[in-house]
């Protein structure tokens, strides 16, 4: 393969990725992230099961009915942004003193990504890499903040 060639692979991938953002911005990388996470989760979950000798095709099932359950819930969560979108947007009685774009489906999305980097890590750990001891503490410390972000959220009005 001569420069050339690699030069337009170059530019057709950045043309590729460049419209990919265009068109959903970074919302979008997040749910590819969070697949990306979720796929590879399963994996080295797989892989750890195996090494270990405690691989089962019904934890496998019972994985993905996990992964099921987690996607349902960040359709819950864009659906509770769009309608939060659409209400503000076209009930004047109610104002916030921001434009609103969402908020709870991006905050699930990185609390969901935060999750399985850490069971990501524990699996690696189970076949047997070295994983740094700050880097569990650095993920849970990520996930409680994301809590506390969505904990402060008002859910109902104060009298």
């Amino acid at each position: 393969m001569d420069l050339n060639h690699v030069k337009a692979w170059k530019a057709a991938g950045t043309a590729l990725l460049g419209g990919l953002t265009a068109f959903w911005g970074w919302l979008g990388w997040l749910v590819v992230g969070w697949l990306g996470c979720m796929c590879l989760d399963y994996i080295t979950g797989s892989a750890a099961a195996a090494k270990a000798g405690k691989w089962s095709s019904q934890t496998a099932r019972d994985g993905i009915w996990h992964k099921a359950g987690m996607i349902v819930v960040v359709l819950v969560a864009a659906g509770a942004d769009l309608l939060l979108c659409l209400v503000l947007d076209q009930l004047p009685v109610i104002q916030l003193p921001m434009t609103y774009r969402g908020l709870v489906c991006p905050l699930v999305l990185v609390w969901y990504c935060i999750t399985e980097l850490g069971s990501i890590g524990e699996n690696a750990m189970a076949m047997g890499a070295p994983v740094p001891r700050w880097l569990p503490k650095l993920l849970e410390a990520g996930k409680n903040a994301v809590d506390q972000v969505g904990e402060s959220l008002p859910t109902e009005e104060k009298k």
